[in-house]
């Protein structure tokens, strides 16, 4: 008959189990975050060499709002200057009067978004140079969500910073952040040292009112209400773009559509 174990080794046996359990937890967990890098990084590979286009779908529900280490974020909701749109969470760029509109969602740690505007970001400049057509941009977060860290939003808010001195500013970071994109399972853009030094490369940007309010997060706040507006925008990946209301096609085959063929789409969408 087998003796019982002791009280001892009985303690020795649960703390055991509970090392086992422990660990058999974690290495679940990080399977899970595995298989969200995989799968992100397989949509920006389909989208770029698979010939289908595909974005990368946005997380459902309101976007969490992580703590940032150091200081703790600002409450006060300070919507910047130049913010249009319900409650200043859509960046207008171009002639307020244009008789047609097209809506761009994106989210600054997209790659896709990355690649979209290299391929056609100054055609969609260039159409709103005559006045015809303007733009109306909605940014997301939620790749913050879903790979884990605050780049995204810790750039829409920089952004914030950078309309607040004017829609042109604003526009010229947001190439900018496109341009100096990092890998987005790193979160580069989680550091505000890095959006700074990147601001340096928008002349007249880094005032000491923008560095102050990168540094102390001023616009954290509009940018959750931003990311809120896109969950509840019913768009549900980026990039995403409409023109007054009808889909543009963003990929041709195996690549993004070229400049002649998002400008003829535009115009067709728009009657003009």
């Amino acid at each position: 008959m087998a003796q019982a174990p002791s009280k001892q080794q009985a303690k020795r046996i649960s703390a055991r189990e509970r090392i086992q359990e422990a660990q058999r937890v974690e290495q679940l967990a990080a399977k899970r975050r595995q298989r969200i890098v995989v799968a992100v990084s397989a949509v920006v590979v389909l989208a770029l060499a698979g010939g289908t286009a595909l974005a990368i779908g946005s997380a459902s529900g309101k976007d969490e709002k992580p703590a940032a280490a150091g200081a703790p974020a600002p409450t006060e909701l300070v919507v910047p200057a130049n913010a249009s749109g319900p409650d200043g969470t859509v960046i207008a760029y171009g002639k307020a009067d244009a008789p047609h509109t097209m809506a761009v969602y994106e989210d600054f740690r997209c790659p896709v978004c990355k690649h979209f505007e290299a391929a056609n970001g100054e055609t969609v400049k260039k159409l709103t140079e005559d006045g015809s057509v303007k733009v109306e941009f909605h940014l997301a977060a939620f790749l913050d969500k879903n790979l884990g860290g605050k780049g995204s939003r810790t750039a829409l808010a920089a952004a914030g910073a950078a309309l607040n001195e004017g829609v042109d500013k604003f526009k010229q970071f947001h190439d900018v952040l496109y341009a100096n994109q990092p890998d987005e399972r790193e979160d580069g853009f989680g550091d505000a040292g890095r959006i700074l030094d990147l601001a340096g490369k928008v002349p007249g940007l880094k005032t000491d009112a923008f560095v102050k309010a990168v540094t102390d997060r001023t616009y954290a706040p509009w940018a959750a209400k931003v990311a809120d507006a896109f969950n509840d925008s019913g768009v549900t990946g980026t990039p995403t773009v409409t023109v007054d209301g009808k889909p543009i096609s963003l990929f041709s085959g195996k690549a993004t559509v070229t400049p002649e063929q998002f400008t003829a789409q535009v115009r067709q969408a728009a009657g003009l």
